[in-house]
């Protein structure tokens, strides 16, 4: 190749918050990139773009990633502004109130996105007060009141070794990264000797399993949105594969069979899937659908149907070779640039302090048998679901 990727990642996101700083790690991302000592906000776009560049950033419920894409003989260039941008931003109280209103605008347009706002408000149905129920971008009422001094403390509380883990992938060697990187912290807040240790992540609040709810958000829309699921496992359970699996068979592709029964058989919606995710001790599977208000009680009708028929053991076997081979194709087929690489490498130390090769990877999937499946799907799709329904109904109805 000749391009390379590098990447920050940050092992602090919104489940890290306390309620009044609720957006946060989020709105630390749009600053970060706002000015420095070394350079303005316009100089660290224009330099990266001046060679062809990118850099970006996104926030997660768990971490935070900063990274750029660029030729492989810009690459000094690149780990220069990202740790510049990181390690030494300035935070000016103009910026703060520039990037709040963005962030405003950007929770106001998610809020004029039912498919999106859907995934959130089932989110809440199932964590309820616990942070991973929360929105990564805040609300209104958090973003508002915060004020540069939160989210400088913030920053300068979490944005520290050893929980910051740097990635990159592509035409380069590690020695010359290492090198690089250690020139660009030097004299920062990250460089060695001066940085303490972030605070660990509280593990005292237990994930709550509450009792399965509907919650309709009355909207004036053409169609209705919902998400029915659960919660599933988290991320370091070894049968994540065998729900990766079975997730593909639900609801992974055209070929799944709620697309076929849902939108191929009966045309009850544009779009259907199911999906997974995973935290640190938890996680969730989901059902997402978008079809005409008076086809929702139908739609809900096939969906349950068919998780009770792969409950009670209706994965076949080449249903579970189909799904084996859409996981392990897509794992590959995902690794197809520097930037997916990066992120593999990057979120694998950072979440599970070690890098499977994907040849380890594809034996584990290989090695997940059909009983593996149908006990995950018992485990999985007989527990409790809430459902969340976003669209023109009142919040009392019932489905």
């Amino acid at each position: 190749m000749r391009s390379v990727s590098f990447g920050i990642w940050v092992n602090v996101g919104s489940r890290d918050e306390t309620p009044a700083l609720g957006g946060a790690s989020h709105f630390l991302e749009h600053l970060l990139f706002k000015g420095t000592n070394k350079r303005s906000a316009l100089e660290i776009s224009s330099q990266i773009e001046a060679v062809g560049g990118e850099t970006n950033a996104f926030t997660t419920k768990e971490y935070t990633c900063y990274y750029a894409r660029v030729l492989d003989e810009d690459l000094p260039l690149a780990i220069d502004v990202v740790c510049d941008a990181v390690a030494d931003s300035i935070l000016e109280p103009s910026d703060v109130e520039t990037e709040r209103g963005v962030i405003l605008e950007e929770i106001a347009m998610t809020e004029d996105e039912p498919g999106d706002e859907v995934h959130d408000l089932h989110m809440a149905a199932l964590y309820g007060g616990h942070p991973l129920g929360r929105l990564i971008s805040g609300t209104t009422e958090t973003i508002t009141p915060m004020t540069q001094q939160q989210i400088n403390s913030f920053y300068r509380r979490y944005y520290k070794p050893p929980v910051m883990v740097v990635a990159a992938a592509g035409r380069l060697t590690h020695a010359e990264v290492v090198r690089l990187v250690t020139e660009a912290i030097a004299g920062t807040p990250l460089s060695a000797g001066t940085a303490a240790p972030a605070p660990p992540r509280p593990t005292s609040r237990r994930v709550p399993v509450l009792e399965p709810v509907t919650v309709v958000r009355e909207k004036d829309t053409e169609q209705a949105h919902l998400v029915l699921g659960g919660l599933a496992i988290g991320r370091r359970d070894e049968r994540r594969f065998a729900v990766g699996i079975l997730n593909n068979v639900l609801g992974g592709g055209m070929s799944s069979r709620l697309f076929q029964e849902i939108r191929e058989k009966r045309g009850l919606a544009y779009s259907v899937y199911s999906y997974t995710a995973q935290y640190a001790e938890t996680g969730t599977f989901g059902v997402y659908a978008g079809c005409a208000p008076g086809k929702v009680a139908e739609v809900l009708s096939i969906v349950r149907a068919e998780l009770d028929t792969a409950a009670r053991g209706g994965i076949t076997a080449d249903e579970l070779r189909r799904g084996k081979g859409m996981l392990k194709g897509s794992l590959v087929l995902g690794l197809e640039d520097t930037g997916s690489r990066m992120t593999r490498l990057g979120k694998g130390e950072l979440l599970f302090g070690d890098v499977l090769s994907v040849d380890d990877l594809l034996a584990r999937i290989d090695s997940v048998t059909l009983d593996e499946v149908a006990e995950i799907a018992v485990e999985m799709l007989t527990a409790p679901m809430s459902l969340a329904v976003v669209g023109a109904f009142p919040s009392d109805t019932v489905f």
